[in-house]
């Protein structure tokens, strides 16, 4: 039986039913979209009344190629969204037998399990099971582990011997772009890029899928026209194409990490995973801590499938910033005084 709806983090309407006294403003550090937005530009009438042109998706795509460095435009595809891709490719396949290198994003398994394949999830990319498709979250959310592209490239040789796909949600890789294998991208790979998660404007719902030129035809025309909003269009081949933006982001949110590592670590003692745009903790004080912050108006993201591990996107104003440090100091302060037993487990 296929789940019907997997939490994200994002739901502060949650938030509010589990903890109805927190005060507020509520400082949402559930999800891993960069916090300090992209400056929206201003938009033309014409962008919200006319339908896009294909002249203007076209040009969408040749931005996005050159950001990620892809070779060739043809192969990458605007949509509205990576989660419409994640629920789109396992469609465009026979039944097959389909590998989900994990613990990861959840959709990608609920997807293709979705669409009748045979799931596997396996931990190492050397678990082959003779699988047809292989489905990797490189950086992974939510620990951050890396495949380097040299091991995929290699994955993608051997599942295109047997007609099979490699898929690589790089959703998290804009800041951390060494990880990335669009430059050198192995026929038979599909990779899956978020637009709103590095530019902080994920309600405009931009994402692309980079691949060989006929794979990347199957995607296009399942998709169907007129599938990229104007004003999305205007506002992302805009930002695409302000790299000064992009390394001065991902600089500054680089330093918001390492800011956020160093208060994680006073408060539990525990060395962050995760990548630039979140944090995560492994500590059995973890459900406490999230207790902790909710009472405090701070929503993080907690894994009802894994307690001892709490994931924080990073702080974006100096208010937010100073109550998550406020909150973080008071947790330690209270476990450094709970008896010895109590410190083990930490405190509500």
């Amino acid at each position: 039986m296929v789940e019907t709806q997997i939490p994200h983090g994002g739901n502060l309407e949650e938030a509010r039913r589990l903890f109805p006294d927190a005060p507020g403003p509520w400082v949402d550090l559930s999800t891993g979209i960069n916090p300090i937005a992209y400056p929206m530009p201003a938009l033309p009438a014409s962008s919200f009344e006319r339908l896009p042109t294909p002249d203007a998706h076209a040009d969408l795509e040749a931005a996005a190629a050159e950001a990620y460095g892809a070779t060739d435009a043809a192969g990458v595809v605007a949509a509205p969204g990576t989660q419409i891709l994640i629920s789109l490719l396992p469609h465009l396949r026979p039944r097959s037998k389909v590998s989900v290198l994990g613990p990861t994003y959840a959709e990608h398994a609920r997807a293709w399990r979705g669409a009748g394949h045979e799931v596997v999830d396996i931990v190492s990319p050397d678990d082959d099971h003779e699988t047809d498709v292989l489905v990797v979250v490189n950086p992974n959310n939510p620990d951050g582990r890396v495949l380097q592209p040299r091991t995929l490239v290699d994955l993608a040789a051997r599942l295109h011997q047997r007609g099979g796909w490699l898929v690589v949600d790089e959703a998290f890789a804009d800041f951390d772009s060494g990880e990335t294998i669009v430059p050198s991208l192995p026929t038979g790979a599909i990779v899956l890029r978020s637009f709103g998660k590095t530019y902080g404007l994920a309600g405009i719902r931009l994402g692309f899928a980079i691949a060989q030129p006929d794979i990347a035809g199957l995607v296009r025309a399942a998709l169907g026209p007129w599938v990229v909003a104007g004003p999305t269009i205007e506002v992302g081949r805009k930002a695409l194409r302000d790299r000064q933006w992009r390394v001065a982001a991902a600089e500054a949110r680089a330093n918001d990490a390492d800011r956020l590592d160093r208060l994680l670590q006073q408060a539990v003692g525990t060395i962050s995973l995760g990548t630039t745009l979140y944090r995560l903790i492994e500590n059995p004080a973890a459900a406490n801590l999230f207790t902790h912050l909710g009472r405090r108006g701070i929503w993080t993201r907690r894994f009802r499938e894994n307690p001892n591990r709490l994931r924080f996107g990073l702080p974006g104003s100096a208010e937010a910033w100073a109550r998550l440090e406020t909150a973080l100091a008071e947790f330690a302060s209270e476990v450094e005084r709970a008896a010895p037993s109590q410190r083990e487990e930490g405190i509500a």
